[in-house]
């Protein structure tokens, strides 16, 4: 009897080992061919990272466009996290990058942006040309090199800017949930089950303004808060089978991105400043704004002005496609590959 019970322990050792050699063999010690000791898992392709509000950014740019309507010069400054929430890693529960966010939302709707956020380049090449450091190609090509002069007024100045931070977190507005479980009360066959399902509330709020560069006049405020839900539900079973325990459990559970609520709200607080600016009545608009003229130009991604007069040939229309530049799902890189 001891010695089956041995030999019982003894199998399932060996296929606990067994499995754990089934799982290690997907690893090396030694690199391979490619450099790598094992392939990353995982093939989703970059996508757009649009909100429920980005159509709205669009409409607002079609409409300026539609009607032509002039864009104020809008800079962006800090956008804080003053919450002070920490995750339990010791990292920032709430992003820091909504300054990004409002940078981006700002060219969707169209609007014409100037840098202030981070200027740390072009003021060290503007020292650069100062001291006749840097220089540029003239007419007669790069034997032709001229210093970079500095002309009085080349830095177009802001009209309005863009500033105000993340100021609530509230976990556990309400939550709720229920656990059940239930089982036999015969010895033979002490069959078990259970179910559990959990919800959880909780929200973010913003507070933005519109300055207006010259005289530092508040011209517009917006204050909004969203709410963000989490769930989890799972459910098991537990048995004993001829001596042997059974114990099998699943279950399924999600939270709402959190750094996703802060792009919505700073997207909805731009669409309210770009249709004040723009003196859209509200979204009535968007049912005559129309195609957007420039015909492909505008992407999920912004990109409403280019950089350079070539929207006849650009291929801006493609930002979005989460194929573009994949190399197994791009024909073109594929076939560039090749040679």
């Amino acid at each position: 009897m001891i010695a089956g019970r041995t030999f019982r322990r003894l199998q399932t050792v060996g296929a606990a080992c067994a499995a754990a050699a089934l799982l290690s063999g997907c690893i090396s010690a030694e690199a391979g061919r490619n450099g790598t000791y094992a392939t990353p898992i995982g093939n989703a392709p970059v996508t757009a990272n649009p909100t429920p509000y980005s159509a709205a950014l669009y409409c607002m740019a079609n409409y300026a466009r539609r009607y032509n309507l002039p864009s104020p010069r809008i800079a962006v400054g800090r956008i804080s996290d003053y919450t002070g929430t920490v995750s339990a890693d010791g990292g920032r529960q709430v992003t820091g990058g909504a300054s990004l966010m409002a940078t981006t939302a700002l060219a969707k709707s169209g609007a014409r942006i100037v840098e202030r956020y981070d200027t740390s380049v072009s003021e060290l090449e503007l020292r650069y040309a100062n001291n006749r450091l840097i220089g540029d190609e003239g007419p007669g090509g790069a034997q032709d090199t001229q210093y970079r002069r500095i002309l009085a007024g080349q830095v177009p100045g802001s009209d309005f800017y863009i500033v105000g931070g993340i100021t609530e977190v509230n976990y556990n507005i309400r939550s709720g949930g229920f656990d059940a479980a239930a089982g036999q009360a015969s010895t033979d066959t002490p069959l078990s089950v259970a179910f559990a399902g959990k919800a959880y509330v909780m929200n973010i709020a913003i507070d933005l303004r519109l300055v207006q560069t010259t005289t530092l006049e508040v011209v517009d405020v917006v204050s909004y808060q969203k709410q963000i839900i989490g769930r989890e539900i799972s459910a098991g079973v537990f048995d004993f089978l001829n001596g042997n325990v059974f114990d099998i459990s699943a279950g399924e559970g999600g939270l709402e991105p959190v750094q996703l609520a802060v792009r919505a709200l700073i997207e909805r607080a731009t669409v309210e400043f770009m249709a004040n600016l723009y003196g859209a009545p509200g979204p009535d608009v968007c049912l005559s704004a129309g195609p957007d003229p420039l015909g492909g130009t505008v992407g999920a991604t912004g990109g409403y002005y280019p950089a350079y007069p070539n929207t006849d040939t650009n291929n801006g229309e493609t930002r979005a496609d989460p194929s573009r530049w994949h190399d197994s799902r791009d024909d073109a890189v594929r076939r560039s590959s090749r040679y």
